[in-house]
């Protein structure tokens, strides 16, 4: 499950994708991210020990954003010769995930991001959640258009896959992008609904299909509340998901998960 490769316009994305999250040690782990920030971000070298194993594992594409730490350590890992193909996040910005401010998120450098990222084996740029969620459709559509120009494909991240997903086509041109990145997880964990019983399931579905984008499900161990086994049990029969962004925090991390996740 998840180890093809997806064929959208000439361009080939892995449908497995080693995420960041712990990489840059994200807040929204709660208390781990202190120890990711210690373990993780403080070391370039042991962030690249994880990617390597990944790709060991085989993982071909990783989730990069302009972090010079987490740049440094794909860095490591393209020296030992470890390619892998860049799904790249662009105007990512330290708001505060508890309360954004979108102001702040929209000010983001995503033009010097898509030509940084052009640099690399990059098929596909997606616009970060919290321009996403701002809601500046101007915005937004002008950010879709220059990474299309740059030869990439582009899509979209959200943290409100239900509100936003509502929004979408009444928005935007639906020509503009190919993917969407959306938190998804069989208990609703990070998403805007408060539960995920068989209907509302169902419901969240059909949305997703009349927006005919690949989608790319992220969180999906719930920020480590999930185990692996039980998460891909509820993936495998899920058949509206495309690709799966995962992110290991360890090098046994990145064994145990990838190897399980080739079973399903």
């Amino acid at each position: 499950m998840f180890f093809e490769d997806l064929e959208i316009k000439g361009n080939s994305i892995p449908q497995t994708i080693l995420g960041y999250g712990p990489f840059i040690a994200e807040p929204y782990f709660g208390h781990r991210s202190r120890l990711y920030q210690v373990d993780l971000y403080t070391s370039p070298q042991n962030i690249a020990e994880v990617i390597m194993e990944s790709y060991n594992q085989g993982v071909r594409a990783i989730n990069l954003v302009n972090d010079p730490v987490l740049l440094e350590a794909y860095d490591i890992v393209r020296d030992n010769g470890c390619e892998m193909k860049v799904i790249a996040t662009v105007g990512k910005s330290d708001v505060d995930y508890l309360n954004p401010n979108y102001e702040v998120a929209k000010e983001a450098d995503w033009e010097d991001d898509i030509e940084l990222f052009r640099g690399y084996d990059c098929p596909l740029m997606l616009v970060d959640e919290f321009i996403t969620d701002a809601y500046d459709w101007k915005l937004t559509s002008k950010i879709l258009s220059e990474i299309n120009n740059s030869g990439s494909l582009s899509g979209l991240v959200t943290s409100f896959p239900s509100k936003t997903t509502n929004l979408i086509s009444k928005n935007l041109d639906m020509d503009l992008f190919d993917f969407y990145m959306i938190p998804f997880n069989s208990l609703s964990y990070m998403m805007d609904i408060s539960a995920f019983n068989a209907s509302q399931r169902e419901d969240f579905k059909q949305r997703l299909l009349k927006l005919n984008k690949k989608v790319i499900a992220t969180r999906a161990l719930a920020a480590g509340v999930l185990k692996p086994k039980e998460t891909f049990t509820f993936f495998k029969n899920i058949d509206y998901i495309d690709a799966i962004a995962l992110g290991v925090a360890k090098v046994e991390e990145a064994s145990e998960d990838f190897s399980l996740l080739k079973e399903f």
